[in-house]
């Protein structure tokens, strides 16, 4: 049905009204558009049935309801044809129920009929029947009489799952599908490539998964993983029947390191590279003046489109560096024959090729709203996360849109709260009233790279409840009411073990700290459950739910490897952190900065002798960062001490501008004024390594050194080199430990 009748009919329902005073509400996410209360209850039991015409796909449903009763209730219902007498959960196609998955439900005494149009709103018909269903096993349950008549607002309801960043098994995502499902949202965007892994197996290209779909992680670990061809079938399979449509993503020009690291000759230099294990933009990109790039995408699209019947292939089409496009003479000479200004108009005539090659397969290209840069035909569907002016430009420009800008999940919980989200309205702009045409909907990403196995449910759940209420029926505004409604939902969840997070803040943070008095370390976390344990280990091996366990505080008086992960209801809620800590002579002693931190990076007071050491990511908090300038820190020992060794770690995540120093210089004074120079170290830095490494600048003493005062300046590599994603911007140094033995 066109949109434009889609929306009369919403209208209509929304004008029928809301259960009638003192009625009890139906607990239901997403809210129906229209619910009235009947009189009495209709009994589900052992002579009850359910009545289904032969449509293939309408049996299917069938089946779906009867496993899922019984997995409820523990009651077998038969499946019996249309016109039963016996009391029966009828289903039936009845073009009266006017709009796109819309669906008419009514329970009365003796018989609940579920009535669409098309078999995705009859399966949406039953999705609510299955909420308003007691989870519980009995002889017998019984539903209250109600009649309710539904349909979505917007035909693109869809949440991402990045599983480039970090790989998640088949179960996993197939689990993720029920969830989607159960709260009818209709789209999984599967983000399968990505700079640090290739996840779909292509054939035609053994090494995308032989060697593209693992890399080496900062700490030596191997890891990552990918779908065979049976695997994806069998998940797309799986969606199919459950009324979720699977859309995958294979990401170009840009986000191909992975790809690049198993065929060199993708990429305009050729040359190896290694699949990154840090995150950022990197400038290995497909090769847009080598017809073999070309060759590959196609090759690889041809493999995708037979995987998944959807019509669309979302490509990426973001943070696409040029640097390697505008170095390369094929590249330089392409844009000429084809009277290309700058790397822009070559993008959009990339995006342009790319699009083409899809339509030929039937498929409409989807893409970040970076394909708007150099122009992009109108017929492409422009995915925004940069903010509404890129969505009026795409709206401007004809396309089809989906907003998941302000629904990023992988945003920390006490940034982005349940409410946050619930009471966001990503449709506010006039310029989507001034096209609804051209609004499919929108999309809830959950981007991985610091999401696991471990803790994405509980970066999904419960927003994505929140969001799936806002797809289906924005007019629902009462944040109370929700909340109601959603507490209603946790006993089901609870029963399926997903291992939902808070509403309100995130699930646990932790401050570590040193208090040099007591020479104790205190491990402080604050946790967004109550019920929340919190399990350790001393020797750092990996926490279980029968490790020792604390509540809010862990003192420690030793140093060691600590780590500790959370668990609830005996479930790992999220990956284990470890804590290293390390005693030294400079622990806790005073220390000045002659060239002051970022304001972002400084720390906690004394936290470069803290005896806590940064890990490989400098987002843990535990680094002190320097933007532009050098780092100059002077530790006061507060006695002549000997020295017989010293150590300083710094940090390079180039992806994120930070850099090794390119030297230095340790030296110790008597008095703070006069200082002598222990060891002057040049680093050779590498700016295109963009691998997360720590690097350890050390000082060994033939004979003891005693002095009181120790100094460590480092050299800041300078400006961004040409060819670096933040060519030109300067650049970071990041330092963390000073240890003195």
């Amino acid at each position: 049905m066109p949109k434009r009748i889609l929306a009369l009919t919403f209208g209509a329902l929304v004008s029928i009204g809301a259960p009638c005073a003192g009625a009890p509400p139906a607990e239901l996410v997403p809210q129906p558009q229209a619910i009235h209360p009947g009189e009495g209850s209709l009994v589900l039991d052992q002579h009850t049935r359910i009545a289904a015409p032969a449509d293939r796909r309408v049996q299917e449903i069938a089946s779906f309801l009867r496993e899922a009763l019984h997995a409820q209730t523990g009651l077998a219902l038969r499946i019996v044809r249309t016109g039963t007498k016996a009391p029966a959960i009828e289903l039936r196609m009845d073009p009266s129920v006017r709009g796109e998955e819309a669906y008419r439900l009514t329970v009365a005494p003796g018989r609940a009929t579920i009535a669409a149009s098309d078999d995705r709103g009859l399966f949406w018909g039953v999705q609510t029947l299955l909420q308003l269903v007691p989870a519980r096993n009995g002889t017998s349950v019984s539903i209250r009489a109600m009649r309710i008549e539904d349909a979505p607002a917007y035909p693109w309801r869809g949440v991402m799952l990045d599983v480039a960043r970090h790989y998640q098994p088949v179960a996993f995502v197939e689990r993720q599908i029920d969830l989607l499902s159960r709260y009818k949202l209709n789209v999984l965007h599967w983000h399968l490539t990505d700079d640090q892994g290739w996840r779909i197996q292509i054939r035609k290209y053994p090494k995308l998964t032989q060697a593209g779909a693992w890399r080496t992680e900062a700490d030596g670990e191997r890891t990552g993983g990918f779908y065979t061809q049976q695997q994806i079938r069998e998940v797309v399979e799986y969606a199919r029947r459950r009324n979720v449509m699977v859309v995958p993503e294979i990401e170009m020009p840009g986000h191909a390191s992975a790809a690049v690291a198993a065929y060199p000759w993708l990429s305009c230099p050729r040359r190896p590279v290694v699949v990154p294990s840090g995150w950022g933009v990197f400038d290995d990109i497909f090769c847009a003046g080598d017809e073999r790039a070309f060759a590959f995408l196609h090759d690889v699209l041809d493999e995708v489109a037979a995987l998944f019947p959807a019509p669309y292939i979302h490509i990426g089409g973001d943070e696409v560096p040029k640097r390697q496009w505008l170095d390369n003479e094929a590249t330089r000479r392409l844009m000429r024959q084809q009277h290309l200004a700058d790397g822009e108009a070559l993008q959009g005539w990339f995006i342009g090729r790319i699009q083409r090659d899809l339509a030929a397969r039937g498929k409409t290209l989807v893409g970040w709203d970076e394909i708007l840069e150099g122009g992009a035909d109108r017929q492409a569907i422009v995915e925004m996360w940069r903010g509404p002016e890129q969505a009026r430009k795409a709206l401007a420009n004809g396309n089809r849109l989906i907003v998941a800008g302000p629904f990023y999940l992988d945003t920390p919980i006490d940034r982005l709260t349940l409410q946050d989200l619930y009471r966001t309205d990503a449709f506010a702009d006039p310029a989507f009233a001034a096209h609804p045409q051209q609004v499919l909907g929108a999309e809830a990403p959950l981007w991985s790279e610091r999401v696991t196995t471990r803790n994405a449910e509980a970066m999904l759940y419960p927003r994505v409840l929140a969001f799936a209420e806002r797809l289906w029926n924005p007019q629902a505004r009462d944040y109370a009411d929700f909340q109601h409604r959603l507490r209603a939902q946790y006993p089901w969840l609870d029963a399926q073990h997903v291992a939902y997070g808070p509403e309100d803040r995130d699930l646990v943070d932790y401050q570590l700290s040193f208090n040099p008095p007591h020479h104790r370390w205190r491990l402080r976390a604050a946790r967004g459950f109550d019920d929340v344990q919190l399990h350790y280990t001393l020797d750092g091996s990996e926490p279980t739910a029968r490790s020792p366990a604390f509540g809010d505080v862990l003192d420690r008086y030793a140093p060691g490897t600590l780590r500790v992960a959370p668990f609830r209801r005996g479930l790992p809620y999220q990956a284990s952190e470890a804590f290293e800590i390390v005693d030294n002579l400079a622990l806790g002693k005073p220390v000045t900065y002659r060239t002051a931190p970022d304001p972002r990076y400084t720390g906690t007071p004394g936290q470069l002798v803290d005896g806590i050491l940064g890990g490989s990511d400098f987002h843990d908090g535990r680094w002190v960062g320097w933007k532009g300038g050098d780092m100059d820190a002077i530790v006061d020992l507060q006695q002549a001490t000997a020295m017989h060794s010293v150590q300083v770690r710094f940090l390079q995540q180039s992806g994120s501008w930070i850099l090794l120093p390119r030297q230095v210089d340790l030296a110790v004074s008597d008095d703070g004024k006069a200082w002598r120079t222990l060891r002057s170290t040049p680093i050779d830095v590498d700016p295109q390594n963009l691998r997360p490494t720590v690097y350890t600048v050390r000082f060994d003493a033939a004979e003891p050194v005693t002095a009181r005062y120790l100094r460590v300046s480092a050299r800041n590599y300078g400006t961004l080199p040409p060819g670096h994603g933040g060519a030109t911007q300067p650049a970071y140094v990041f330092a963390d430990e000073i240890l003195v033995r």
